[in-house]
């Protein structure tokens, strides 16, 4: 199925914000580490670019990210052509040719800063093929409690991939946090993201889902990068570990990474 209205990849990527903030932490060492810079970039066709840099900030700082780096010249190639991105606003820095992203190629990125040579690089995968819901909607009355309880299959996500790539399910949920499904749902925010671990379904119970409403599921078929940076922050509980944190960009952190989306409705009433 094609995707029904425009999202902007900052709308698709729900948990990175957060899994960048162990990259936004200052390194708890004694070296020159705290000067590199934090890259965010997540490349879709049909999306403009948009390239995040910041800096560290200190473990005690509560802010959601390090301050802005600016005026730098980030460039990016995809092979064959070199593309200069323009600073739109304040560590942000853009690309508008939306033709530009190429399903197969391989784009680097690549800037100056602080005397280091900062490069990053990802390939575009193809987009997911014959993504696709059992139902489009699922009344469900809540039976029974507890952590015994059965949890019946409320839905099936299916999408072709006899090779085994690595795709992630988003949940975005219209109606926000309006109607808690159990008491989870008053701990968590309405949108989820799940990994597939590479798998071609995913049946949905009841325990994936922290609130009843109307949902936007989005197939991401993403990188190797993306689910490194994913699993890392699942397996995190504390920021003891922040200098293993894993990030594809060189004398830098954080991640520059491609991918494509399909998208279905789901509604849970």
């Amino acid at each position: 199925m094609e995707i029904k209205k425009y999202f902007s990849a900052a709308d698709i990527i729900l948990c990175m914000g957060a899994m960048l903030l162990l990259f936004s932490c200052k390194k708890d060492t004694v070296n020159t580490t705290t000067t590199l810079p934090v890259v965010e970039a997540y490349l879709m066709p049909g999306h403009i670019i948009s390239v995040k840099l910041y800096l560290q900030k200190e473990l005690t700082d509560t802010s959601k990210y390090g301050g802005p780096i600016t005026g730098q010249q980030l460039a990016i190639s995809d092979g064959s052509t070199n593309v200069t991105l323009t600073e739109s606003a304040k560590g942000v820095y853009t690309y508008s040719d939306t033709t530009f992203l190429k399903t197969g190629k391989t784009y680097s990125l690549t800037f100056k800063y602080l005397g280091n040579t900062v490069t990053a690089k990802s390939t575009m995968p193809a987009k997911p093929l014959n993504f696709a819901t059992q139902y489009a909607s699922v009344t469900y009355t809540k039976t029974s409690t507890g952590p015994n309880s059965v949890q019946d299959t409320l839905n099936r996500f299916t999408w072709s991939n006899p090779d085994s790539l690595n795709h992630v399910l988003v949940f975005k949920n219209a109606d926000g946090i309006a109607f808690a499904l159990s008491a989870r749902g008053n701990e968590t925010t309405s949108d989820f993201e799940l990994n597939t671990d590479q798998r071609s379904v995913l049946y949905a119970t009841p325990n994936i889902f922290p609130y009843y409403g109307h949902y936007t599921v989005i197939l991401l078929r993403v990188n190797q990068e993306y689910i490194d940076l994913l699993k890392s922050n699942t397996s995190r509980s504390t920021s003891q570990n922040l200098v293993n944190t894993p990030t594809n960009v060189v004398n830098g952190f954080g991640i520059f990474t491609a991918m494509q989306a399909d998208t279905v409705k789901f509604d849970l009433l």
